[in-house]
């Protein structure tokens, strides 16, 4: 069953084509990655698809199926500022959504009892309370709690986690994403991936999280030149058939290569305008060779070998370190002395600590107990998440030529600003453009550039891989498996961290920080083994048995009807629960039921356990 149909479709800003006549159909159950360079028309082909934007020339046709329903995730979502976080995530619309929005307001003033036993009434007619249930479970799984947080005060990454929350709710048929990865955690990427793998969903979507791409695609498209290319399979499948492709241009280019080279020696023999039959072979040369230029191997990225800044016996030391905000303990005792040439990457939950660690690290932040020690020979390079102000009426070369013109190489050898910028994928043509008419991820590669510019011996990199393409990041990891010094890496890319770090420190919360010696994906495994092994610990317990209530003088009526509801929603929390665990025992389950059902348990038993704590408070009160 065919969703979307593109025939035709053309989109052009001032002289500049970003992609023309594209075809391309998506079916029902496709579930498609698009890969392509910041500024070629990525996140322009998503919005023209999702149909934000119009396509350009008489036969263009973009068709979608008439009785589908699609969801839209934006780069940069945008919400009236004034609606608080559950407004935004529910369509009123939906009259179950009212429902639901009536009673958690009616549930903020318990002492409203009319109010709160209609809103009660109404959430059993319309059997809401599982919907309820899964708005709640969604938006605390992407961490989004204060649901009466107006949305003005959130941050982009916050807003972006709600444009997400309020797709998955509404359940679409076709999901069109750009970037869903960006501001999540690695607990929710993988949940996603989960989510998204399901046979059900039609999916189309830009990442740049190539572990994504593998675990959920099962088509790659590449936007090059203006073209669509396709590729079935995973990202592996992809870089197989690619290479395969760019080996067949290659021969293809160098037999051409002869032929017009033979035909070039006549052309320069024969008399000008000699004959309208010499014109014609004359004009023909011309045009296949303009031709074969475009069947031109792509240049290979030349290696680099940076000189080292010399870097002393005494690199970054951390003796006993100590940071609170408040009550709130962040980093706990923590000592460490950082070697040369040692790659770590930093792991954990938004709100534990990293970047303060990463100030502190810097001396931007001084530490509450101990000390933070720096060689003097240390010269640091940091890559902050929040970027920095780009004078916007500079050219891309001027932006970089400021800081310095060259880095020096091993040999005596240098890398001029313009050759940096050529790495990094900015040609001589484009670093002549002004900051001003880059895109957001051109923007993100160039200050990554004036970084490296300044040739640093302990480099430090908060959240690189946010709104950089794949193909900047396979050129970065190339040019950091090079790089001589201290290597610093947070970022919930996992690829990008697995690629390039030999430890993690692992920001476990409450301020302790674990150094595991291995890579992202083998820690993953391991907190998966060891939750796995405490849930089955708890199910050999006997489970606790919550006995009806009768109404006691002491309890409201409100709270009388809060502990028959926290009542029915256990008992159906602990069914389901049993359902699970059996299911554990079955012989035919796969590794995916398991991973998706041992989710699953875990929010069941963290449900369960605030409802018997809210049923224990109010037992006791009765």
């Amino acid at each position: 069953m065919n969703f979307l149909t593109l025939e035709n479709v053309t989109r052009s800003y001032g002289e500049k084509v970003l992609f023309k006549n594209l075809n391309l159909h998506i079916d029902k159950g496709q579930k498609i990655g698009l890969i392509a360079k910041n500024g070629t028309g990525k996140s322009t082909l998503m919005r023209v698809i999702a149909g934000k934007e119009g396509s350009e020339g008489e036969n263009a046709k973009i068709t979608f199926r008439k009785d589908i329903r699609i969801g839209w995730l934006d780069q940069e979502p945008d919400f009236h500022p004034e609606l608080d976080v559950l407004s935004a995530v529910l369509d009123e619309a939906n009259p179950m959504v009212r429902v639901v929005k009536a009673y958690e307001k009616a549930l903020a003033h318990p002492e409203k009892t009319e109010q709160l036993q209609l809103a009660m009434s109404q959430m059993d007619e319309l059997n809401a309370w599982s919907f309820e249930s899964k708005v709640k479970e969604t938006l605390y799984r992407f961490r989004m709690e204060n649901l009466d947080q107006k949305v003005g005060t959130l941050s982009g990454g916050q807003k972006k986690r709600i444009a997400l929350v309020k797709i998955l709710l509404e359940e679409p048929d076709f999901l069109i994403l750009d970037e869903p990865t960006n501001h999540l955690d690695v607990e929710m990427i993988e949940w996603l991936e989960e989510y998204l793998s399901q046979p059900n969903i039609t999916l189309f979507m830009v990442t740049h999280d190539r572990y994504f791409l593998e675990n959920v695609c099962d088509s790659i498209i590449e936007l090059e030149d203006g073209q669509l290319w396709r590729y079935s399979g995973s990202y592996s499948d992809y870089l197989e058939k690619k290479a395969l492709k760019e080996e067949v241009e290659a021969v293809t280019y160098d037999r051409r290569k002869k032929l017009l080279k033979n035909e070039l020696e006549w052309v320069r023999k024969s008399p000008a305008a000699r004959t309208s039959k010499a014109k014609a072979r004359v004009d023909s040369y011309y045009d296949r060779k303009e031709a074969n230029d475009t069947l031109k191997p792509k240049k290979e990225e030349m290696s680099i070998s940076i000189k080292e800044n010399r870097m002393g016996t005494k690199i970054v030391e951390l003796h006993n370190v100590g940071k609170s905000y408040g009550s709130k303990k962040v980093i706990d005792g923590f000592t460490y002395k950082f070697k040369r040439k040692e790659r770590v990457g930093i792991i954990g939950p938004n709100g534990t600590g990293k970047s303060t660690f990463l100030q502190l690290l810097t001396q931007a932040l001084d530490p509450d107990t101990g000390k933070v020690v720096v060689g003097d020979t240390v010269v640091f390079g940091h890559y902050r998440q929040e970027g920095i102000q780009l004078l916007q009426d500079k050219r891309v070369i001027d932006v970089v030529r400021d800081i310095a013109e060259v880095i020096p190489l091993e040999k005596g050898k240098e890398l001029t600003a313009a050759q940096l910028l050529e790495r990094f994928l900015f040609s001589r043509a484009q670093q002549q453009v002004y900051v001003s008419q880059l895109s957001g991820g051109e923007r993100r590669r160039l200050y990554l550039i004036t970084v490296l510019m300044r040739n640093p011996n302990f480099l430090i990199l908060d959240e690189p891989t946010n709104d950089l393409d794949v193909m900047t990041l396979q050129v970065l990891e190339d040019f950091l498996e090079d790089f001589p010094g201290c290597l610093l890496v947070v970022t919930h890319d996992r690829y990008f961290m697995d690629k390039l770090v030999d430890h993690l420190f692992v920001f476990e919360g409450e301020g302790k920080i674990r150094d595991f010696l291995g890579t992202h994906v083998e820690y993953r495994l391991l907190k998966r083994q060891e939750e796995l092994q405490r849930r089955q610990a708890a199910a050999e317990r006997p489970s606790a048995k919550v006995e009806t209530t009768v109404a006691k003088p002491g309890l409201t009526s409100t709270e009388r009807n809060e502990m028959k509801k926290l009542e029915r929603e256990m008992a159906q929390a602990e069914q389901r629960k049993k359902e699970i665990e059996e299911r554990f025992q079955a012989g035919d389950i796969t590794p995916a039921e398991i991973s998706t059902l041992s989710s699953e348990l875990g929010v069941i038993q963290s449900t369960l356990d605030e409802k018997e704590m809210r049923w224990l408070e109010l037992s006791e009160k009765a």
